[in-house]
């Protein structure tokens, strides 16, 4: 099974590359960053794709929506540590197949690949029960703007990496600020982040 790996944490992603690795039938490729997972994604073939959420510049959940638009095929795994409502609610609108826990003892996660590969869904009930609860107010665009305003970028920077005019950017930030009860863009993205809408 070919398989790709996105995990911006080289530690981590590293054990679990070995561990997989020593798993009878994984051919296992690493991505260090969302962007390079894309990247691989559009030059080779893989069966599934195992991927952190939390990454720069590109999240595991864009990833699952890019596959979802593009590879229909491709299965979707997230591995992450945090188990947070809106991190579920909107990986399964993005067509994940799975969702689990970093903390996961290795034959968990390998038996959950295999039943994935077979077709089946493997989410942790509880974190599905989760999911279920508070709906996620912000728009795609508004969630991309309040990240990049969390990585220090200026609203001129945000509007150019998102493709808008600067006033449709800071539109964007106020919508968020707004729909989140926050004091600014920082305390906007830190509500959204705990929340798992970032």
């Amino acid at each position: 099974m070919k398989l790709l790996l996105a995990e911006d944490q080289a530690m981590v992603r590293g054990a679990l590359a070995a561990l997989l690795n020593l798993e009878p039938g994984y051919q296992v490729t690493e991505a260090a960053n969302g962007e390079q997972a894309l990247a691989l994604l559009k030059q080779q073939t893989f069966d599934l794709l195992l991927t952190d959420i939390e990454m720069p510049s590109l999240s595991g959940i864009e990833l699952a929506q890019y596959v979802q638009k593009n590879l229909p095929t491709l299965k979707v795994v997230i591995i992450t540590t945090f188990g947070r409502a809106g991190y579920i609610k909107r990986a399964l609108d993005a067509g994940v197949s799975g969702f689990l826990l970093k903390d996961a003892p290795i034959e968990q996660l390998s038996a959950a690949l295999k039943q994935v590969l077979t077709g089946k869904r493997v989410i942790d009930g509880e974190l599905v029960l989760q999911a279920l609860g508070e709906q996620d107010p912000l728009s795609d665009k508004e969630r991309r703007a309040l990240r990049l305003a969390a990585e220090g970028k200026s609203t001129a920077e945000i509007a150019a990496a998102i493709y808008v005019a600067e006033g449709t950017a800071r539109n964007y930030l106020s919508e968020a600020i707004s729909k989140l009860h926050a004091a600014n863009r920082i305390d906007a993205a830190r509500i959204a982040r705990q929340k798992g809408w970032l």
